[in-house]
């Protein structure tokens, strides 16, 4: 995100997908933090209620009655979920100065694990407790990196949607319950072989089917895959990650003829990463 001095007394906003087309444009009053002009109502909206609650942990925000240019640049399709949200959640608290866990969870609420994506280098884990949140750097490139793929299914999910279905279920989650998906997940970022890391993935799978009450993708879309899935993300929707003994050529021809063409190998994925983030 780019942030410049502008000429009035307002903000003026656009956003750029990764080929520098424009997708989102307006104007932000900075006397009542509305967009007063916008190519799209319900992004302008939301823009809106960021700032609004970033001027509100930091009363000095956008108080000296200057203006803005703001720019932000995607760096991946800004319909495959991988972050965006988050990632303007976090640039927005970093322009702020505010704690972007707070600003997150004012605007779009859940655990904080995005905003600690967005700010992240690489690999990691991320606990929460009602005190604290904890974030563990990690290096995971396992020898089998070649063998796990991440494919796009077509249907950004809404992550917000995806928690208030989980708050629908009025059902909180034991203890022991956490304690088994932090084991699982402390041994799927250690594990030297592809099986064991396959074994890991349906077991973190079956865990949360049985805690959401909804099917697994594999077992509901993709029974004769030869190979492990796990959804990735709100569960059902964006990515899924793929595990397989077989090459390349099987994973990406399995999944286009269902009409998933965007399959992405885990070195190319990560290495966009780097590229972005480099350490």
């Amino acid at each position: 995100m780019e942030v410049k001095r502008g000429r009035g007394s307002d903000i003026k906003w656009k956003s750029f997908c990764p080929d520098g087309k424009e997708w989102f444009s307006g104007n932000c009053s900075l006397f009542d933090l509305k967009f007063e002009k916008f190519t799209d109502k319900t992004i302008a909206e939301k823009l809106s209620a960021i700032l609004y609650e970033a001027c509100r942990l930091n009363s000095d925000f956008l108080s000296q009655w200057y203006g803005f240019k703001v720019a932000t640049h995607l760096e991946f399709n800004r319909n495959w979920g991988l972050g965006s949200s988050s990632s303007l959640v976090y640039c927005i608290a970093q322009w702020a100065d505010v704690e972007p866990y707070e600003l997150y969870e004012r605007t779009f609420g859940g655990s904080g694990y995005d905003i600690a994506c967005a700010k992240a280098d690489g690999p990691l884990l991320f606990t929460r407790s009602e005190d604290e949140i904890n974030v563990s750097p990690v290096d995971f490139e396992p020898d089998f990196h070649n063998n796990l793929h991440f494919v796009y299914l077509g249907k950004k999910m809404n992550s917000r949607e995806a928690i208030a279905h989980f708050g629908n279920l009025k059902k909180k989650v034991q203890r022991s319950v956490i304690e088994e998906v932090s084991s699982l997940s402390k041994l799927c970022a250690t594990t030297s072989q592809l099986d064991d890391f396959c074994k890991i993935l349906q077991q973190t799978e079956e865990l949360v089917e049985k805690e959401l009450k909804l099917p697994r993708i594999q077992k509901s879309e993709f029974q004769d895959f030869e190979g492990t899935i796990k959804s990735l993300g709100a569960w059902g929707g964006d990515f899924i990650l793929a595990a397989s003994l077989l090459p390349t050529d099987y994973v990406r021809q399995y999944f286009e003829k269902r009409n998933l063409k965007t399959v992405i190998p885990f070195s190319e994925l990560t290495s966009l990463e780097k590229a972005f983030h480099p350490a």
